[in-house]
């Protein structure tokens, strides 16, 4: 299951965050208004278990590598980290390559702290059908903004499949154990306009939006 487990201590913060969130006039015109610009999709057709084989390909470190994530409620820019993160941005650019993410739904929403996508099965239990594993520098602060690899509390420091999240609070307090995919350098209204989506429940762990946030492309790109 490769769902981001929050450590104990972050659940009461996380908590907080999302009781905060639908407290106020302002909290309540901010989802209002953002929710607004998304299209309206129907959900996504899910897949089952994948058997892929691990990709060995890597992204040359002499380039900036991007990669512009189309959704239904905009596009955003990751910038990957090639030079810390080698295997986990070579994997990801070769499943974005496949059409892997086309049409697969950002299936988490933990408002205020991150957004989680990736997952085939639409659940937070699936995957590409192999893991890459590449511990994050002990120095990785999870901050606004960055995205990283999502892992089970029993899989090693920087173990990755599919699943991805991006950081949505200022500071998500995560210890470096997530293995780093880069950074959301353009378009982070959009991210923003997500994680304001209307939810189905108001679980700290987080939640589906309650009408589907869909990849529709990832474009892997370099200059």
């Amino acid at each position: 299951m490769r769902r981001l487990l929050f450590p104990p201590a972050l659940l009461l913060a996380s908590a907080c965050a999302a009781l905060l969130g639908g407290c106020g006039s302002d909290s309540q015109t901010t989802t209002t208004t953002t929710a607004s610009v998304c299209t309206r999709v129907p959900q996504p057709e899910l897949r089952g278990s994948l058997t892929r084989r691990k990709p060995t390909a890597v992204l040359s470190s002499a380039l900036t590598w991007t990669a512009t994530v189309e959704t239904n409620c905009g596009s955003f820019v990751i910038t990957l980290d090639v030079a810390d993160s080698p295997k986990t941005t070579g994997s990801f650019a070769t499943l974005a390559r496949a059409g892997f993410y086309d049409d697969l739904p950002f299936h988490r929403i933990a408002r205020d702290f991150v957004i989680q996508g990736g997952d085939p099965t639409g659940g937070g239990a699936g995957g590409p059908g192999y893991t890459i594993t590449e511990a994050p520098p002990r120095r990785t602060r999870y901050t606004r903004g960055v995205v990283a690899m999502a892992k089970t509390a029993t899989d090693p420091d920087g173990a990755s499949g599919s699943q991805f999240f991006i950081v949505t609070g200022e500071d998500a307090n995560l210890p470096p154990q997530y293995a780093l995919l880069g950074e959301v350098t353009s378009g982070m209204d959009v991210v923003e306009r997500i994680n304001n989506r209307p939810l189905e429940s108001s679980d700290p762990q987080g939640s589906p939006p309650v009408d589907p946030v869909v990849i529709e492309s990832v474009t892997i790109a370099h200059d």
